[in-house]
């Protein structure tokens, strides 16, 4: 089944959902960078949110960018959107060593550390990014969207994520949701959707089971009536081009580009994001100086 997101709302509009499924996504993502089990879980869960926020974007031109750097053995975590909700990211440390907590589950927290930051930027074509930041709760990145959209956006929020990854490190099931409450709530909605988020079940628990999207949401809003406005495909979709990393060289400016010519006499650039590799020769370079000069 290919990946997709919903997004909706209570029929009284009181509470608002985006939900997804990055089951596909997610393991072309461990794929790529050669996760380990608990690299392929924090980068999932990163890549999973990072698609549900992208989809809250406005114009077709704005970017968002997700990361999280607790100064953990896995290093920083990105992702980035675009307001289709198709995404890609990265890990610093791809192949962190894997530990459990008590539970059984995967310790994404000690991974990606505590002291740190949560950073969001949303390029929205303005003179200057929006950029919000909050201090790492845990590490384990759900809780961490949950406190920052409280504090940096004034939104009552409950994000849920999950990754499912098997003993031979492929990713079986992932996916997420994010609710939030809109200022009109009745305090017996409230208390509703309290009792079901304590009670629910791990969402790769739930998508591994083979439910739907619609259903893990109907789980949530258990009790709440409930619509869906949107329904669309989401993938891992990298925009790196040959042409980018042309223009990414010339920026360099011409002293820089002149050290490569004379010493190197080439240059390979890899993409953070799908690896990729571009290979640039003397002649190239010569020609992308002149480009740099002009």
């Amino acid at each position: 089944m290919k990946d997709y997101l919903i997004r909706g709302a209570s029929e009284d509009g009181a509470v608002r959902f985006f939900a997804c499924s990055t089951t596909n996504l997610v393991e072309e993502a461990r794929r790529i960078h050669d996760c380990y089990p608990v690299a392929a879980a924090a980068l999932g869960r990163m890549l999973t949110v990072g698609s549900m926020m992208g989809t809250m974007l406005k114009a077709d031109h704005d970017i968002l960018t997700l990361q999280i750097n607790g100064k953990g053995p896995a290093g920083a975590v990105v992702a980035v959107s675009d307001n289709t909700g198709n995404v890609r990211g990265y890990i610093h440390n791809p192949h962190v060593e894997t530990t459990f907590k008590a539970s059984g589950k995967l310790d994404v927290g000690s991974a990606v550390g505590y002291d740190g930051n949560l950073t969001v930027i949303k390029d929205l074509g303005m003179k200057e990014p929006y950029v919000g930041q909050i201090p790492i709760v845990s590490g384990e990145i759900g809780d961490d969207f949950t406190v920052y959209f409280a504090n940096s956006e004034q939104t009552p929020t409950s994000v849920g994520l999950g990754v499912l990854v098997e003993p031979d490190g492929h990713v079986s099931a992932a996916g997420g949701f994010i609710i939030q409450v809109m200022p009109e709530a009745l305090e017996e909605t409230i208390d509703l959707l309290e009792h079901n988020l304590a009670y629910l079940r791990p969402i790769s628990d739930m998508v591994s089971a083979g439910l739907s999207t619609e259903e893990v949401i109907g789980e949530v809003l258990n009790g709440i009536a409930f619509s869906v406005f949107e329904k669309k495909e989401i993938g891992y979709v990298c925009n790196c081009s040959r042409d980018r990393i042309e223009r990414a060289l010339i920026s360099l400016g011409e002293a820089e580009l002149v050290d490569i010519i004379e010493q190197d006499e080439k240059a390979e650039i890899s993409c953070h994001f799908c690896s990729n590799k571009y290979h640039f020769n003397k002649h190239d370079l010569i020609t992308l100086l002149e480009h740099a000069k002009k």
